[in-house]
């Protein structure tokens, strides 16, 4: 039986008025080719449904990403059906991610079923922001103690965002008790704790998603 991998994309478009956001393209089209390499049947969700906007930095025109890329153009809006069925849940990154992810009531949902089941769950860059809220059914938030990276603090300055994010995701993520880990900005950086992988940043996309199917295989 092949492996089932639910991907959960933003919608959310904007940070400010002059400032368009979305999906980074590389967060989502390199794992989603690393799974379905590996024979896996990947679904792909996002928050509302329907075509799913990448920001525009991040749009590159890679040959090999264009059947990614198609995925996107309608996408299945997350119900918490999707809980269940899956044995694997993966959230790519984009700025839009730090305003739909982390009070979405489903998504919440959904990844506390991962979690209560020690599925595999991942995310990189700006994705673990859906996981800074989870909890298990306990209260005990599901990064507490264990070993995280996401997009850092100093990365965020350097990208002169920061000012504009309902929160940083470094100093959140440590505030829910995590032992956050990074190394410079802009270096390809992954962690695999258990069933929780996490990735610090777009150049983390590929060794994020190696490490969920080498959960999976585990």
């Amino acid at each position: 039986m092949s492996k089932r991998v639910l991907m959960v994309v933003t919608n959310h478009t904007t940070i400010t008025d002059d400032h368009k956001t979305g999906l980074w393209l590389e967060e989502f089209a390199v794992p989603y080719l690393v799974f379905k390499e590996k024979g896996y049947k990947v679904t792909v969700t996002s928050i509302e449904g329907g075509e799913v906007a990448l920001d525009p930095n991040s749009i590159e025109d890679h040959a090999e990403w264009k059947a990614a890329e198609e995925e996107l153009t309608s996408t299945v809006k997350l119900t918490k059906e999707h809980a269940n069925g899956y044995d694997a849940i993966f959230l790519p990154g984009g700025h839009g991610t730090m305003f739909d992810f982390p009070d979405n009531e489903t998504l919440q949902y959904v990844l506390q079923q991962f979690a209560e089941d020690e599925r595999v769950i991942g995310s990189v860059c700006h994705g673990p922001a859906g996981i800074v809220n989870v909890t298990y059914k306990d209260g005990s938030p599901l990064v507490k103690g264990r070993k995280v990276t996401a997009f850092t603090d100093s990365e965020e300055l350097e990208m002169q965002l920061d000012q504009h994010m309902p929160f940083l995701l470094e100093t959140k993520i440590r505030e829910k008790g995590a032992d956050f880990q990074k190394v410079e900005n802009w270096t390809d950086f992954s962690i695999r704790d258990g069933n929780l992988i996490t990735g610090q940043n777009p150049q983390s996309s590929r060794s994020t998603a190696e490490k969920v199917v080498e959960a999976l295989e585990a």
